[in-house]
């Protein structure tokens, strides 16, 4: 009996040299990144000292890549794009003393097989340039000569055409032009002799440029920016035991980042080891808050006998003898320079912004145009916009839902104090606020200083851009039915019935008036200074605040931020009317809304998260992370506490009398409140009729 066709076994054939040729060049090259990284290593080879790198769409249509290196001899263009054709490998034997970056005779030809490749060099014996263009490594037409400078210029266009599936699976443009850009930089660092430039095709400024001739900590303020280089320290480490050298620069406790930066050259070639890179962080867990992760420029020089570069097809990692020891040396090198620095750390006071004054007299006229605000400025004088409520005395200032006892002073001095003085107290500072004015714009205010940072202009149009016009309208023309419980309250517009989540509608609200009453504030003032450090400890005692002991003593944590929060005093006065004495004691909080005090429970956290959580590097980044954390501070949240009758019929009024009628005039609603459940329609007129006709 025959066997069936299905149990024959299949014909083993040799490989078409072709697809044997772009099989190996997808090991190779796999994005425009790996093609640069090998590229930028052969002109290293080549003794360059300036390297200039033009990319289009991330260097998918366009790659090009010029050195003013040694260059290529005549005789060697026609055969430089053949797999495995080197002039830096002998024999097999060699591979354990290599020192250069190229060894295989790979790159090229690997580039030559997904792209169009064309090269133009000179030598410096050579009286003209030679050009060249390449497909599936052979000359595509023979060498011709031109004019060109000594050096080599590589122009790789089109990469991946011949392979759909793998062009597809790439990123977008602008994320494989960020790869590109980050193995720019990291080369740009470590070989600081030469002179770095990446642009984008067709653009005159450059996204990467570095100078020759150079320092690592120079390039690494021009690429990664000032406030990482400030904060560096020198690692210098040597073991003869173990045959290896250490040196680089790691940032100190007092710099961090959401997300680790490490850049690891072994043997000058740029490497990953995530071994390394997490036995690292793990030092400075003892340094950094939570979540938070260092800076690291780290350069290894181990014996050559001792490195295996052969192990992976793009070189991006190595092995090397005695691993574990290597690494457990290096993490007590920097060990012991981050317990050096720890015990003298430096604060700096950040630049002050445009509009921040330098004297008191300064501050006394900085709004702007210089007019003094009078007291019939600070009234309504239109008598159509008198109301009932206006004849009706506020209960309380208390915020909605808050547990702290609160006292209010008015201009003359006059005090209602509440007879518990254990909690935080605060009085209205009212010198500083202006009538609020009903329009379109959120809170608009009279005779406000003209506020025209960019940042806060970007901030605020955002916030233009992003409001939904059905929530907008129904905010500006709802009535207020009632409150459920100190996060919910009913509102009506037209026939339809919503309950709207208080909490996270006024969190927005804050939110805004922050941005769009920017440097405009009135002042909470304490009834005594808070001490900032005090805040802090009872922020840290919190679960809350994810303290672990890997994070050091909690007195040192709360030390750094009252000294941080120092630094800043001037900023925090001047746009957000935070005033910090002398001492570190906090003395006012920013008044946003005229009879709402904010929830003073979570004063510790507050404190606590603009320390940790602000990012105050980058100007319009700091301002939007401190107003999200200043809004979520100044929400209605609910009450931790028991409510007792008093409290209850305080958030009540609050929530009718302050929030929402602010609500009414001074809210822009983002889009994302009419997809997150914050408001849900739950009655509609008609639908009702309906209803009760059926019964």
């Amino acid at each position: 009996m025959m066997a069936s066709q299905t149990s024959l076994p299949g014909t083993i054939r040799k490989l078409d040299e072709v697809v044997v040729n772009r099989i190996a060049a997808g090991e190779v090259i796999q994005r425009p990144a790996n093609a640069l990284k090998e590229m930028i290593e052969n002109c290293l080879d080549a003794k360059a000292t300036n390297i200039q790198v033009t990319v289009k769409q991330g260097g998918l249509k366009l790659l090009q890549i010029q050195d003013n290196g040694t260059g290529i001899r005549k005789e060697d263009m026609s055969i430089v794009c053949e797999r495995f054709t080197t002039s830096k490998l002998q024999s097999f034997d060699d591979l354990n003393s290599i020192a250069t970056y190229g060894f295989r005779g790979e790159a090229l030809a690997s580039i030559s097989h997904v792209a169009h490749v064309t090269i133009t060099t000179r030598t410096a014996d050579s009286k003209c340039a030679f050009r060249a263009q390449f497909i599936d490594g052979k000359l595509k037409e023979a060498v011709k000569p031109c004019a060109g400078n000594i050096g080599t210029q590589i122009t790789v266009e089109d990469l991946f055409y011949n392979i759909n599936t793998r062009r597809k699976a790439l990123k977008s443009p602008s994320e494989e032009h960020a790869k590109v850009s980050e193995v720019v930089s990291r080369y740009a660092v470590h070989n600081s002799r030469v002179g770095f430039t990446l642009k984008k095709y067709g653009e005159s400024s450059a996204d990467v440029r570095t100078p020759p001739n150079s320092s690592a900590v120079h390039n690494i303020r021009t690429i990664y920016g000032p406030s990482i280089a400030k904060e560096l320290v020198e690692i210098e480490h040597e073991d003869s035991r173990l045959c290896f050298k250490v040196h680089g620069f790691v940032t100190n406790a007092n710099y961090s980042t959401k997300k680790c930066t490490m850049l690891l050259f072994i043997n000058h070639r740029l490497v990953d080891s995530t071994a390394l890179r997490k036995s690292l962080d793990t030092v400075y867990q003892a340094y950094l808050p939570k979540n938070s992760h260092p800076f690291m420029y780290l350069s290894l020089e181990i014996a050559p006998q001792n490195v295996d570069v052969n192990v992976h097809p793009t070189k991006h990692e190595v092995h090397f003898l005695h691993e574990d020891a290597i690494i457990e040396s290096v993490q007590t090198a920097v060990e012991a320079k981050l317990l050096g620095s720890n015990s003298s750390r430096t604060f700096y006071t950040q630049a002050l912004l445009p509009g921040v004054s330098f004297t008191e007299d300064d501050k006394a006229s900085s709004s702007g145009s210089g007019d003094k605000t009078y007291a019939h400025h600070m009234v309504r004088t239109d008598s159509k916009e008198q109301k009932l409520d206006t004849f009706l005395r506020a209960p309380t200032t208390q915020g909605a839902g808050s547990s702290n006892q609160v006292s209010t002073t008015n201009r003359e001095g006059r005090a209602d104090r509440n007879e518990d003085n254990s909690a935080i107290e605060v009085f209205i500072d009212k010198e500083q606020t202006t009538s609020s004015k009903e329009d379109t714009e959120p809170k608009t205010q009279q005779k406000q200083r003209q506020i025209k940072l960019s940042s806060v202009l970007s901030l605020q149009q955002t916030v233009k851009d992003d409001a939904h016009k059905g929530l907008t309208e129904m905010f500006r023309n709802h009535k207020f039915v009632g409150c459920v419980n100190e996060e919910f309250s009913l509102i009506q517009h037209q026939t339809m019935l919503f309950l709207v989540n208080t909490t996270t509608v006024s969190k927005e609200l804050f939110y805004q008036i922050l941005l769009f009453d920017f440097g405009n504030f009135g002042n909470l003032r304490l009834s005594e200074p808070a001490p900032i450090y005090e805040l802090a400890m009872l922020a840290l005692d919190l679960e809350e605040s994810g303290w672990i002991e890997a994070d050091g003593p909690k007195e040192d944590l709360a030390t750094y931020i009252v000294d941080f929060l120092s630094s800043k005093r001037e900023m925090l006065e001047d746009y957000f009317s935070m005033e910090i004495d002398q001492n570190g004691n906090l003395c006012t909080v920013p008044m946003l809304l005229e009879n709402f005090v904010p929830d003073m429970d979570g004063l510790p956290m507050y404190i606590l998260r603009l320390a940790t959580e602000v990012d105050w590097d980058v100007e319009k980044i700091c301002f939007e992370s401190f107003a999200r954390e200043t809004s979520n501070f100044y929400c209605v949240k609910k009450s931790l506490f028991v409510p007792t009758t008093e409290s209850v019929d305080k958030y009540k009024w609050c929530t009718e009398h302050v929030l929402y009628p602010a609500l009414r005039t001074s809210i822009l609603p983002p889009s994302s409140l009419a997809n997150d459940s914050s408001i849900l329609q739950i009655a509609n007129l008609p639908d009702l009729y309906k209803v009760f006709e059926r019964c």
